[in-house]
């Protein structure tokens, strides 16, 4: 699976298992003539989707590693990490990031967290604020905000149905046209910037055993939650990115998320010409924006 220069696979156990993570250990990060003492950490989360893994902040993480110890994971479930055959449920997810941060920080750190992954980095913060210093968010939303309930949606109905569910992973979503299909129409707002490489990542995740159990529970619906009902308990100082063309929920959810809390949220920016992954889709632009909120929220 794909790895940036200079990043390396570690891991942590949690209590749903094995945690799989990237980062720097060696050349060019890793150089004692320039080291300088302790870095701050940022750790950046990745979100659902048909083999979603730590590799949608690839393009992203890498231009940080020269000041900052970075630590990107493929959560339970995705990537390299165990995916335990289980119907997944939200208290999952909030336990093994929890789980994550206590046990690779050592003091509050620095988010970077995309979609439904961001909004449950949400809950972790407002439940464990000491963990936080300051969080950055791409289009975090529970997918079920303001009492419009994704499973309730036809599609999700339809992968509820047994049998029908692994046949439509398996023949819809685990292969390179059934990944380049949801890039186009569900991710990317321009097609035109998705490239092999994104493909091919998506796809090595996809196809790892037992990982439709992790994307079944996403798609049903399983782990959507309305994220208005906790925004307003946040603390910790936050920045928004918000593609204009998300396809699951647009920015007007976005500003309204955000006007439930201007005390914590500090900062809301949408990108126009841009859906759910403004990392993968303009990772320049997403690099930029984090290099100017990390000081205005620290």
């Amino acid at each position: 699976m794909f790895q940036p220069q200079g990043f390396e696979q570690r891991s942590i156990i949690t209590s749903l298992g094995k945690m799989a993570y990237y980062t720097a250990a060696g050349s060019p990060w890793q150089n004692d003539a320039i080291a300088k003492g302790e870095k701050e950490t940022l750790v950046f989360l990745h979100g659902f989707g048909g083999g979603s893994s730590a590799y949608e902040w690839s393009k992203v993480y890498p231009a940080f590693a020269a000041e900052y110890r970075i630590l990107a994971p493929d959560l339970i479930g995705w990537g390299r990490s165990e995916h335990p055959a289980r119907n997944y449920q939200i208290d999952d997810y909030l336990t093994t990031i929890r789980e994550f941060f206590e046990q690779t920080c050592t003091g509050p750190v620095t988010a970077i967290a995309s979609s439904l992954t961001a909004a449950f980095t949400i809950r972790v913060a407002i439940a464990h604020p000491d963990l936080f210093k300051s969080l950055i968010l791409t289009t975090p939303a529970g997918l079920s905000d303001f009492g419009e309930n994704y499973s309730r949606s036809f599609f999700a109905q339809i992968v509820s149905i047994p049998f029908v569910d692994r046949l439509l992973y398996s023949t819809g979503v685990a292969t390179s046209n059934g990944i380049r299909s949801f890039l186009e129409q569900r991710q990317f707002a321009q097609p035109n910037r998705i490239y092999d490489e994104i493909v091919e990542a998506y796809l090595q995740s996809a196809q790892q055993p037992n990982a439709e159990y992790a994307a079944l529970s996403f798609v049903r619906g399983d782990l959507c939650f309305d994220l208005s009902l906790y925004i307003q308990q946040l603390t910790t100082p936050t920045a928004i990115i918000w593609g204009q063309e998300s396809e699951f929920t647009g920015p007007e959810i976005g500003r309204r998320l955000a006007q439930n809390n201007p005390q914590a949220i500090r900062i809301f920016q949408q990108l126009e010409n841009v859906g759910l992954t403004p990392q993968l889709e303009l990772p320049a632009v997403t690099i930029g924006l984090i290099r100017q909120f990390l000081p205005l929220l620290n």
